[in-house]
């Protein structure tokens, strides 16, 4: 055997052994990539993309820690029989903890955003029956249309926590819709009025319309609104300016008679200042009259207070605010009441 035929066989021989081996190799497989959470920056902070889709989520709320003093009055009742505070008792005081949790998820369609929001509160001691989470809103959102329980307009007012500008009720399975043109915006929504009688419960329409505008620091909203159970209306205007180191603020309203979007005059007047003494620091004085509260024309109210917020870190606010009502009843003494509360609100 020559030099070429050892070189040859050699060779074949370990092509061969090494064909064998790969034969017989295990070949791990390969894990399959995970799908970390991707921050969604497309409808604000906060937001990311629910896995596996292009919807974004996002999850907030707060925790509240609140005591109240003082009268729970806001204003008497209704009609010339009730004309006396409901409660006129000592000065007292009670608190309560407020749980609130949010989900608000959005995406992009062909017709715009598509948003869905639900809120869940719940509360543990003041008022509270139980410590059950409760929905307090839950709505759809599409191309301006909005479709869900929520809360209307009727609920917003002006700064501090002095005022009262809304009616008996401010939320309602409703829909409605906004038109936003920058400078200026409209809306209108139909709610359901529910009524709760001897013999079942009625239900019932009502209409509420908004117009506002905006221009160089100045916001006018005028809102209307109509109880077709009852049958009677209310206007009410919001003009908002800022004005030195602060924003000024004036509401006024006035209704026909009683109705669900506001039941507790037949007018009222109210403004306030929101002075910004600091970055964390901010102090509202507020003051409000009611023209014929009850709508009894025997009766008037005026109050004046005073809200104190600050930022102590954070996320963590501090609230606290007190007011003083004087109500004026013709032919009988006129009554007074203080109310307020401290409220610790860590937001998140």
């Amino acid at each position: 055997m020559n030099i070429k035929s050892l070189l040859i066989g050699s060779a074949a021989a370990l092509m061969a052994v090494s064909g064998a081996q790969a034969a017989d190799a295990i070949v791990a497989a390969e894990p399959e990539p995970m799908e970390y959470v991707r921050v969604c920056d497309a409808f604000g902070t906060g937001f990311f993309y629910i896995p596996g889709t292009e919807t974004c989520l996002k999850i907030g709320g707060f925790v509240r820690f609140q005591t109240g003093f003082g009268s729970d009055d806001d204003t008497i009742g209704v009609g010339s029989s009730q004309k006396y505070l409901q409660s006129k008792g000592p000065s007292d005081w009670d608190s309560f903890t407020l749980v609130d949790v949010n989900f608000d998820a959005r995406n992009d369609t062909e017709l715009g955003t598509l948003r869905s929001y639900i809120n869940f509160e719940g509360q543990a001691g003041g008022s509270a029956d139980s410590n059950a989470f409760y929905i307090d809103e839950a709505f759809i959102e599409l191309a301006g249309f909005k479709v869900g329980y929520f809360y209307s307009w009727w609920d917003s007012g002006i700064n501090g926590e002095v005022d009262t500008l809304g009616g008996a009720s401010t939320q309602f399975n409703s829909i409605a819709y906004t038109y936003d043109g920058g400078t200026w915006r409209a809306g209108i929504s139909l709610d359901e009025l529910d009524k709760d009688l001897t013999d079942g419960a009625h239900h019932d329409l009502g209409v509420a319309g908004t117009v506002g505008f905006s221009l160089g620091g100045v916001n006018l909203d005028i809102l209307g609104g109509y109880d077709g159970w009852n049958e009677e209306g209310a206007i009410r205007a919001i003009l908002s300016a800022d004005l030195g180191p602060g924003t000024f603020q004036l509401a006024g309203i006035w209704a026909s008679d009683y109705n669900i979007y506001w039941d507790k005059s037949e007018w009222t007047v109210a403004a306030s200042y929101a002075f910004k003494a600091t970055e964390k620091l901010t102090i509202t004085p507020a003051a409000q009259y009611f023209g014929d509260v009850g709508f009894d024309s025997d009766v008037d109210q005026w109050r004046v207070g005073l809200t104190v917020g600050y930022e102590i870190v954070s996320g963590l606010n501090f609230l606290g605010t007190v007011d003083y009502n004087k109500v004026n009843i013709s032919g009988a003494d006129d009554q007074d009441f203080t109310r307020g509360f401290l409220r610790l609100q860590r937001n998140f």
